[in-house]
């Protein structure tokens, strides 16, 4: 299994990329390969349908196309800005958007959040999870929130051994479910989305430009 896992904020030493490199180092236990960038390594400007006409789409999604497109599946830890996703990784979904076929469509994701706040940042999550499940991502279930999230971390991994237990179970479960989906063709499906946008031709988010 190769697993895309994103941190999704670029300040230096954030929760949530420290969440990142938790899921990182639970998933090399279970086995899978990990390739762990945060959105400094995706960084693109402002969505503008002129830019894209004139110059194409921008390095920042090429290069997380080009690694989703290596992975198995994804994870991205987030924080949240005012109940909901930040402003530049709802950007950085929006230049994903432009690609034919489209790299999140049938790909196994699994959320996460870590925040000072006793929600823990789940409702960034529940934002974020409506535009890939658009795009066709297969988001799981089971959400990872990390509420006080500035006390919760220790020296090598989450003070709370309990909740430490839970996190390790469900990014397993999560793993163990994207490994089936790979190997087992009986658990593949293929389906439509009508949600309003034309199907078939160019205007199919899976098709071939």
């Amino acid at each position: 299994m190769r697993v895309l896992i994103l941190s999704a904020s670029s300040r230096t030493g954030s929760l949530n990329g420290r969440l990142a490199a938790l899921a990182a180092t639970q998933a090399e236990r279970c086995g899978a390969i990990v390739d762990a960038i945060s959105l400094r390594d995706v960084d693109v400007p402002s969505y503008n349908t002129d830019d894209e006409l004139a110059t194409g789409l921008p390095a920042g999604a090429q290069e997380l196309k080009k690694r989703l497109d290596a992975s198995d599946a994804f994870v991205i830890a987030s924080p949240e800005y005012n109940a909901s996703m930040p402003g530049n990784l709802k950007n950085l979904i929006d230049w994903m958007s432009r690609f034919r076929p489209q790299p999140f469509d049938t790909r196994h994701g699994l959320l996460m959040s870590a925040s000072p706040s006793m929600a823990g940042g789940n409702r960034g999550l529940w934002a974020l999870r409506i535009p890939l499940e658009h795009l066709g991502a297969r988001i799981y279930p089971d959400m990872f929130s990390l509420a006080t999230a500035h006390k919760a971390f220790g020296e090598s991994g989450l003070v709370d051994e309990a909740l430490q237990q839970r996190f390790d179970k469900n990014l397993t479960a999560f793993l163990e479910l994207a490994e089936a989906a790979k190997h087992y063709p009986c658990m593949k499906k293929a389906w439509v989305e009508f949600l309003g946008e034309p199907t078939g031709g160019a205007h199919d988010r899976v098709d071939a430009a």
